[in-house]
């Protein structure tokens, strides 16, 4: 009798860690989300000021990155919300990390915007599981590969590059 306790003993505690241990990758995943939607809040926020900026030979593609990361911030609200989480809101304005002037300056801006949202895509694709984790790595590329076309060339590991040079790879910071 005493050797069917202990293996329902164990079992019991072995539910609990697992559940422990889901609720914690739950939670992880949540957090992930929450970084990812700060970031696309001032991504779309960024691109406002790249749009007011850009040259005239580069406004449909400063728009079709606008309308990508609206969509994608539209996403993560809903998965946010499917995690029963409370979607975090944009800020009002975010700090520029130099003074956009002109269309030069407009197109270094952009190509920070999407290696910062890079970072933390990558970081969504690492607590991620199954779909979500697909949608953050095409995230992850699809910011990769606007990054290249603004600067004109790549990195080898999108998405970790600035993280070796600031402690944060989050997008502007708000004011």
């Amino acid at each position: 009798m005493s050797g069917t306790r202990e293996t329902k003993g164990a079992r019991s505690t072995r539910s609990t860690k697992q559940a422990q241990k889901a609720a914690a990758a739950k939670e992880a995943e949540l957090k992930a989300l929450q970084a990812a939607l700060g970031a696309e809040h001032a991504v779309v926020y960024g691109y406002g000021i790249v749009g007011g900026k850009i040259g005239a030979g580069r406004q449909d593609e400063a728009r079709a990155a606008y309308d990508a990361h609206r969509a994608r911030r539209d996403e993560l609200v809903r998965a946010v919300r499917d995690l029963d989480g409370k979607p975090e809101a944009s800020a009002a304005a975010y700090a520029l990390p130099f003074a956009v002037k002109d269309s030069g300056t407009a197109v270094r801006f952009a190509a920070e915007l999407e290696e910062r949202v890079a970072g933390v895509y990558s970081d969504l694709v690492r607590a991620s599981t199954g779909d979500q984790r697909r949608t953050a790595a095409e995230a992850l590329r699809e910011a990769a590969v606007r990054a290249v076309r603004w600067r004109g060339e790549s990195v080898a590991f999108p998405g970790l590059a600035e993280r070796a040079a600031t402690p944060s790879a989050s997008a502007p910071s708000q004011t």
